[in-house]
């Protein structure tokens, strides 16, 4: 009977190393390079995640807001990609900094021009926005992702507070409160010295490319080997275990 509980805690711990190192799916997100305060200016990085392994990606799209459009969209230079801005008339007119500005940018399209994003790399793409709206409190935007075998996998699904996760989540923005002294962040002269800042910080992660991003990725991929090793062992073990109890 002590035999069969050893066998069966062998397995049991087999199982479960297996299952807590099963890979979670990444999905293409946006994070602020430091905060998107409302009525602000903010730099953020569209972060995209290669998870075939068979595939490149070769194609982003993030369509931008339209029920809360930005009039000030401008992305940086991505090495190895080509970028394509789109812009659309607006219902409503913007007004910015005194004038009145008809049509917005919708989307961003980026194009790799060599292999793009390879299998367990991933590649952030910057892009300065603002400014941003006061009257909510996070931006959704649609991303269409494009691989190599000419495979989309469309990230549109907007997530609901209080319900689960959807399959393919829509990148979504977080905004910060404006900050108490009344500044909203950087505008004007301001925002292009922010810009400049933070263009440095974002040269340096675009000119390693994309093989920088993928330590995290690699590591994980090794704690799940090692996780399924010692899974294997305690089941070998457990079973091994048994036999013996049973032979005496």
């Amino acid at each position: 009977m002590k035999a069969s509980r050893i066998a069966a805690a062998g397995a049991a711990a087999g199982f479960t190393v297996l299952a807590l190192s099963a890979p979670a799916f990444a999905h293409v997100t946006v994070q602020p390079e430091g905060t998107a305060a409302k009525g602000g200016y903010a730099v953020v990085d569209f972060k995209v995640p290669n998870e075939r392994d068979d595939a490149s990606t070769t194609k982003l799209e993030i369509t931008f807001p339209t029920d809360h459009p930005l009039a000030s969209v401008m992305p940086e230079p991505v090495p190895g990609w080509k970028t394509k801005v789109t812009k659309s008339k607006l219902d409503k007119p913007l007004e910015m900094h005194g004038e009145k500005i008809s049509e917005a940018v919708t989307k961003v399209t980026w194009t790799a021009d060599g292999d793009g994003i390879k299998a367990g790399f991933f590649q952030k793409f910057p892009v300065s926005i603002g400014p941003l709206p006061e009257d909510t409190d996070q931006l959704a935007f649609k991303a269409l992702q494009t691989y190599s075998d000419k495979e989309v996998v469309r990230w549109i699904e907007v997530p609901q507070k209080g319900q689960d996760e959807p399959d393919n989540p829509a990148p979504v923005l977080e905004l910060s409160a404006a900050s108490e002294d009344g500044h909203h962040g950087s505008s004007g002269d301001d925002a292009s010295d922010a810009k400049s800042a933070e263009n440095a910080s974002a040269e340096t992660a675009a000119d390693s490319g994309s093989s920088d991003g993928g330590g995290t990725d690699t590591t994980a991929r090794v704690l799940g080997v090692v996780g399924i090793v010692v899974g294997a062992a305690g089941v070998a073990y457990g079973v091994l275990a048994g036999r013996r109890r049973t032979d005496a």
